[in-house]
């Protein structure tokens, strides 16, 4: 296929598409969080509602937020900011709206699917082997329209977003053929221990290579772009970017110290999760010493906002994460509420807010329009602070108790009564997340559509 003749302001079609569709499922996603929150404090509210009940609504919360929600919302300012950083036309938009409707596609059959009961039945490889084929067919596509945008440059340096961008896209298409295991249609996994080591390598990949590189790339253009500042260092940028490459890949056994895998495997697996203090502070240091003296221009621009606010969450889950490898941290905090807040703060702390920022940052240069209201976004901007850092906390504190209790040798049962207010809070902080969602898809449906410009 080829480009289409287009000026560099184009219609950015592929960009806003995939806007709407971060918009869109966001509330979905969270809706169904919702749903499995309240079911978690009254499990007896969907008896026999075979199409809702808790099994089936976890893991179409967690796939519509990782595929619905986080990653069209950083793709969406991927499909603006590399033909920008390339100086040059995006390849095809044509193939872009493609991929669009191709992956929205994708995501309602995840939605009818996982309702139905059909899965895979593994940990973010849930969906049939039909659906894996369209989604590793839609990285595919992702990739080559990228590629080709690079081939066509007027630019001779790629600057990092890029070779995050284009790192994150290629490198999700194989580990997400790998952990589905596409190559066995019937059943998608393999059987034993080897399925577990390659689900996990998969299953932690999709964070480290995938919402962690995309997110690198947003917050790359948008910081130094709002602060008006050169970026710190560009040899920072991409140390911290072949040393995510090298030692994220590795760290997936860590969720596997309980089991019989190899040894050598689990130490391989420890230590690289230490070292990815590497990556991380090479990023950190990189973004903070940018915004440096910089952030009244940061709290003036709403996305900046989002962004940066993201990358202060990125440091508390990556030292979370490093703790949560040593064998004896684990022994307490592994199979209980612990992990579950972990994830809530790296998915939506920060992957989610970057996500966020990057749309409010790009949606009103796509539309050529100021953004509807920037009071909304404020208002969204800390109803999901505000729902992040209270699921941390009361999600932290259960899981402390769970695992605390168990290593004492309470049963499972005995201790729900004492977590039971905790879920009563975790229920209320996602109608939180729910409404702001609501209030996120109408500001950003008004940007790209509405004929007036932005209101207080």
């Amino acid at each position: 296929m080829s480009a289409e003749p287009q000026t560099l302001e184009s219609s950015y079609t592929t960009a806003k598409g995939f806007a709407l569709t971060s918009a869109f499922w966001m509330m979905v996603a969270t809706f169904y969080g919702l749903l499995g929150a309240t079911e978690l404090v009254a499990p007896d509210l969907t008896e026999n509602m075979g199409g809702i009940v808790f099994g089936r609504v976890r893991p179409t919360h967690v796939n519509l937020v990782l595929f619905g929600f986080v990653t069209p919302g950083l793709l969406s300012a991927a499909f603006y900011l590399v033909p920008r950083l390339l100086r040059t036309r995006l390849f095809s938009e044509r193939l872009g709206v493609f991929t669009v409707v191709a992956w929205n596609i994708a995501l309602v059959g995840a939605v009818a699917s996982l309702a139905a009961g059909f899965t895979q039945g593994r940990e973010y490889a849930e969906l049939i082997w039909y659906l894996d084929i369209m989604v590793v067919a839609a990285f595919g596509l992702v990739f080559y329209n990228f590629i080709m945008t690079v081939k066509n440059r007027q630019e001779p340096i790629l600057y990092v977003s890029v070779w995050y961008v284009l790192a994150g896209v290629i490198l999700t298409a194989c580990t997400f053929a790998l952990g589905n295991v596409i190559w066995r249609p019937d059943s998608g996994a393999l059987v034993g221990i080897p399925d577990a080591i390659l689900l996990w390598f998969y299953g932690h990949n999709v964070f480290g290579l995938l919402l962690t590189p995309l997110s690198a790339a947003v917050a790359y253009y948008v910081i130094p772009r709002a602060c008006r500042a050169p970026l710190y260092s560009h040899t920072l940028s991409l140390l911290g970017f072949w040393a995510l490459i090298v030692v994220y890949t590795h760290i997936g056994t860590h969720h596997l110290l309980q089991v019989p895998v190899p040894t050598w495997l689990k130490v391989v697996a420890i230590v690289d999760s230490v070292a990815m203090v590497i990556p991380v502070m090479a990023f950190l240091i990189n973004i903070w010493y940018t915004a440096k003296g910089r952030l009244g221009e940061i709290h003036a621009d709403i996305g900046a906002k989002f962004v940066f606010t993201g990358t202060i969450m990125y440091f508390f889950v990556s030292i979370q994460g490093s703790l949560m490898a040593l064998p004896d941290v684990q022994r307490v905090t592994h199979f209980n509420n612990w992990v579950v807040a972990h994830a809530h703060l790296g998915v939506l702390g920060f992957a989610g807010m970057i996500a966020l920022g990057g749309l409010y940052y790009t949606v009103p240069k796509l539309s050529g329009k100021p953004l509807f209201s920037r009071f909304l976004a404020d208002f969204q901007y800390w109803m999901v602070l505000i729902g992040m850092v209270g699921f941390t906390i009361v999600l932290t504190i259960a899981g402390l108790i769970q695992g605390h209790a168990w290593l004492n040798g309470e049963t499972v049962y005995r201790v729900l009564p004492e977590i039971h207010i905790y879920y009563v809070v975790r229920a209320g902080l996602g109608l939180m997340i729910f409404s702001s969602a609501v209030l996120g898809f109408y500001n950003i449906v008004r940007t790209l559509f509405g004929k007036t410009g932005a209101s207080s």
